[in-house]
């Protein structure tokens, strides 16, 4: 394991991306009353960057994080830009019509755009690389990657795609246990941190106050809501609960009944030789393979394999995360065996029953929104999010009634119930990937 992380990091959990963050700022804790047009609970992708949007369109915004912006999953997860947001939008049809999922789909090339966009325009250095395979496993995935591929075309994606068969994958990975690939250039991988704190620099810079260690621990509803922390009060015209799978069962159980939180971890390797790199991922893109229990890798910029996967549902971690997931590393890359690991950390994801994000308002307060339920795919989705967020808060043209016309199941038994139950649907996903 790595050293002693410096004492400027030691607020968030030990990770590659803390130690090797570049923007860390320190925000101070909330005290007394403030006002503001706008309140955000949550300092994540979701809450900054509907800071940005709002305080763009001239609105004050204040931020409440619990504990540092980008704690949680924004700061912690596998660092994959993908297109696309949820999982098969045409199985809303029936709530949305056909335009309502044609409006998602083109919104999942859209929301990477966001992303790509704000990189550019404010200079965050995030380590941004574009290229990304789908892998597929099982022969039956490679079916699946030639509708992908068919249904890009239609949809008229205009980033550079293009499907491999097993006697090519050599172009873009060593590894030799997949079948195939899909390869999506207008898809990529960057440093989820420096985004998520470069982009709290552009919301400070347009005016935005955030409160760092100033948890949300009440709500009053009404005309203008009141946020009450530890040691003060936000009261404004609109709200919005961004906070995803650490968002709470007590703050709004409407919401904290339909994300459930879902472990995610990570290793981080010792920095391999440019050789050691270009056996294993010469085109230096990111990798997802297409199993319910899927692994996800890609290279850092000073040439560590970040290895991700082992997502659980159980509500435990697992004792020793390295232990857990090096055999998944090695069975990938058998080359890289004995390989040190610097570096192992995990979070919380939040995850909804039918794998759609949560975007909407309070169906007892029109006033309060939310953003929530990314289920594992959250960079560009909490982008797009944002940007109905601020649209809807603004009363301006754009898809937020899609999205809060879907229905999204609360998942029943309460919080103690919760996790075995779609633990045990996990499971039984996990069982059809062996076939």
């Amino acid at each position: 394991m790595a050293s002693k992380p410096p004492v400027h990091s030691e607020q968030y959990p030990h990770s590659y991306y803390v130690d090797t963050a570049k923007e860390l700022h320190p925000y101070p804790q909330l005290e007394g009353a403030i006002q503001a047009d706008v309140c955000i609970v949550g300092g994540g992708f979701s809450g900054i960057n509907t800071a940005i949007e709002l305080a763009e369109r001239g609105l004050s915004v204040v931020v409440l994080e619990a504990k540092r912006l980008g704690w949680g999953a924004s700061g912690r997860n596998g660092g994959e830009l993908i297109r696309g947001i949820g999982h098969d939008p045409a199985q809303f049809e029936r709530e949305i019509g056909p335009e309502g999922v044609k409006a998602i789909q083109q919104m999942g090339f859209e929301a990477v755009d966001i992303v790509i966009n704000r990189i550019h325009q404010h200079q965050i250095d995030c380590d941004l690389q574009m290229g990304y395979c789908d892998l597929a496993v099982k022969p039956r995935h490679l079916h699946e990657l030639e509708e992908e591929f068919a249904a890009l075309k239609a949809l008229g994606y205009q980033k550079p795609i293009k499907l491999l068969g097993k006697s090519q994958l050599g172009e873009v990975i060593g590894s030799d246990i997949y079948q195939g690939a899909l390869v999506d250039m207008g898809s990529g991988h960057l440093h989820p941190l420096n985004l998520a704190l470069g982009e709290a620099r552009v919301a400070r810079e347009l005016g935005v106050q955030f409160f760092e260690y100033s948890a949300a621990e009440k709500i009053i509803k009404g005309n203008r809501p009141k946020v009450i922390t530890p040691k003060g009060e936000v009261s404004c015209q609109y709200l919005v609960l961004a906070g995803n799978a650490y968002i709470g069962h007590k703050l709004d159980s409407y919401i904290g009944g339909k994300v459930l939180p879902a472990g995610s971890y990570l290793l981080a390797t010792a920095p391999l030789t440019p050789a050691q790199c270009a056996s294993i991922i010469p085109q230096n893109m990111a990798f997802a393979d297409m199993r319910i229990a899927l692994d996800y890798f890609h290279l850092s910029a000073d040439r560590r394999l970040l290895f991700g996967g082992l997502c659980t549902y159980s509500g435990n971690d697992p004792r020793d995360i390295e232990a857990a997931l090096r055999p998944n590393l090695e069975k990938v890359f058998p080359q890289l065996t004995g390989v040190t690991i610097d570096y192992e950390w995990g979070g919380m994801i939040g995850i909804g029953a039918n794998r759609m994000p949560q975007i909407g308002r309070l169906p007892d307060a029109p006033n309060i929104f939310y953003a929530q339920a990314y289920s594992g795919h959250g960079i560009n989705a909490t982008h797009m999010a944002a940007r109905l967020l601020a649209q809807a808060i603004c009363l301006q043209a754009g898809h937020f009634d899609v999205f809060a016309k879907i229905k999204h199941m609360t998942f029943p038994g309460g919080p103690a119930l919760r996790s075995p139950m779609l633990a045990a649907g996990m499971l039984y996903h996990r069982f059809k990937d062996w076939f």
